[in-house]
């Protein structure tokens, strides 16, 4: 058997990723004759990394094609690429060199998420969107069940795709299916997401109640500053018994902060301090030894 320890391992370039390698040339397209790829899910944003994307167009132009496809309308739809095209836009190009190749929707789809998907930084809520797509994209492209398979046959072939889409992108299947779930919180909730206001896993629990009851949280957490998971947990409880209205969940969410642990205060009159320490300790140092000699009875208690 031939030893592969001593290999090389070659990483697929961008171009190969994309399935461009040596099949067709660029050509210069007019960025005015290419529209955005139907519900993009990646963001461009005109931020820093945008602002060396525009200097590095300007310098040395656009080096790697960007890929399109023509639509049903026979215009040109961007595939991946769209960050190159923005920083050709913003430095003043008015082509861009394009492969333009033949692909289904999900084809497209599937082309769009994994040239995107292995960027660093990417939001939970690109994340999100992408796998959605290309899931669904993955289920159509496994085939539907025939005439006589039955619904376990459809539940086969999602968990299926789902599992292979996950080794793909380095996550477990249950991460998959979490990202997946942020899909369903209203917009307002997802942006708290992104900019790490709200936590992951109670924005997860969270998109499993109705829009409208997600509104109102979303005003709570305005209003508040905060939102927590046991309160999210009450609700949720409180929702399997049927509806509520606004008034009935902040009653929920205060029952729970009030229900917190109740503090505990301990105070020491100076007379009966006093008869433990000299005349001339502070109270400064009084508090000091105290705290010593509790710290030392808390490792006794742990022996």
């Amino acid at each position: 058997m031939k030893n592969r320890s001593g290999e090389k391992i070659k990483l697929a370039s961008i171009d190969e990723l994309l399935g461009v390698v040596n099949e067709e040339s660029a050509m210069e397209i007019e960025i005015s004759k290419i529209h955005p790829f139907k519900n993009h899910p990646f963001k461009v944003l005109d931020d820093e990394k945008m602002q060396d994307l525009v200097e590095s167009v300007k310098i040395n132009g656009v080096l790697t094609p960007v890929l399109l496809r023509m639509d049903e309308n026979e215009e040109y739809e961007m595939v991946s690429g769209h960050r190159r095209m923005h920083a050709a836009q913003l430095a003043g190009l008015t082509t861009i060199p394009a492969i333009v190749r033949e692909l289904s929707d999900d084809d497209a789809i599937v082309a769009m998420v994994d040239a995107n998907i292995q960027r660093e930084e990417l939001l939970p809520s690109e994340k999100a969107f992408a796998y959605k797509m290309k899931l669904a994209a993955m289920k159509r492209q496994a085939g539907r069940p025939k005439s006589n398979s039955g619904q376990n046959d459809q539940n086969l072939i999602g968990t299926v795709s789902r599992d292979v889409l996950a080794e793909q992108v380095g996550e477990s299947s249950k991460q998959i299916q979490r990202y997946i779930r942020l899909t369903e919180l209203i917009p307002e909730l997802l942006d708290l997401v992104d900019n790490k206001k709200l936590q992951f896993t109670v924005a997860v629990d969270i998109s499993y109640i109705d829009k409208e009851v997600q509104g109102w949280i979303y005003e709570y957490i305005c209003d508040t500053g905060f939102i927590k998971p046991k309160q999210i947990a009450a609700l949720r409880i409180q929702l399997n018994d049927g509806p509520i209205n606004q008034i009935q969940m902040l009653s929920i969410f205060n029952n729970c902060v009030m229900a917190k642990k109740v503090s505990r205060s301990l105070t020491f009159s100076e007379k009966k301090l006093t008869k433990y320490f000299p005349d001339d300790y502070t109270a400064k140092d009084m508090e000091q030894v105290i705290e010593s000699l509790l710290e030392k009875w808390m490792q006794e208690q742990s022996c």
